[in-house]
């Protein structure tokens, strides 16, 4: 597995076009990998995240079981004269297999993740159930908390203020919810007339976790978690973090 990093420049208008449209982005992700046709059925699972950490900073990542050649997205979105310089194509891959391998139980990190946080719900007795979106911070959080014990962690708490002691919907987990979106795009189909429209809510959360169970963890750092795969959601990456001391 491999662990990639790309840097876009904003400024340009290519990058622009390929910010605003998850579908084109998932496009561009897919062609990456010379070895296997986007469209094959024995195409791999590709997760990737999109970061805007500023308004004119945006990094885009990539977990696969082949290394990408990012030329097309350096050519359309990069710095291609900085990329023509020896040993620097534009963007940044590593072995993803010793960090994984430094997984421990007990072992704590600072982890970022964007999901599509959603639920199943019935309006009237009788009707099917209808896949919905969390809208709220509190329920987002629910969503992922649910999941963490299947997935291979627990996120780690912090000590209430005095003031947070007697709302009883407190949680005490170090986790912070942001960057809300709600994508909308038409989804193309090749070979049909109709083209259907895919609406998506997605959520970043950040914040710190201990590994409870490496191996179901490296399965979720590795395949992604909740939905929206295609577009950019489902990737958890890790870091280590200031204070590596476990807490809660």
């Amino acid at each position: 597995m491999y662990l990639t990093r790309f840097r876009v420049n904003t400024a340009r208008p290519g990058a622009r076009r390929l910010l605003s449209s998850p579908q084109s982005l998932h496009a561009a992700v897919m062609v990456s990998f010379p070895a296997f046709l986007p469209t094959s059925e024995q195409a791999p699972r590709i997760l990737w995240r999109l970061d805007r950490n500023a308004r004119a900073e945006a990094f885009l990542y990539l977990v696969s079981p082949a290394q990408p050649d990012l030329t097309h997205l350096v050519e359309q979105a990069g710095w291609p004269v900085a990329a023509s310089a020896p040993d620097t194509p534009g963007w940044e891959t590593r072995g993803y297999a010793p960090l994984l391998e430094r997984l421990a139980e007990g072992s704590s990190w600072a982890f970022r993740l964007t999901a599509n946080p959603v639920h199943h719900i019935r309006r009237k007795e009788g009707e099917p159930t209808k896949r919905t979106a969390h809208v709220t911070p509190r329920h987002q959080k629910r969503w992922l908390l649910d999941r963490q014990e299947r997935c291979g962690f627990r996120v780690l708490e912090t000590p209430p203020r005095p003031d947070q002691l007697s709302d009883p919907e407190y949680t005490r987990h170090d986790l912070l919810v942001r960057d809300q979106r709600t994508l909308s795009f038409t989804k193309s189909d090749e070979g049909t007339t109709r083209s259907p429209k895919v609406t998506l809510l997605t959520v970043t959360f950040d914040g710190h976790l201990q590994v409870t169970d490496p191996q179901a963890l490296r399965h979720t750092l590795v395949t992604g978690l909740g939905r929206g795969k295609a577009y950019g959601c489902g990737l958890m990456t890790l870091a280590a973090p200031v204070n590596a001391a476990p807490r809660g």
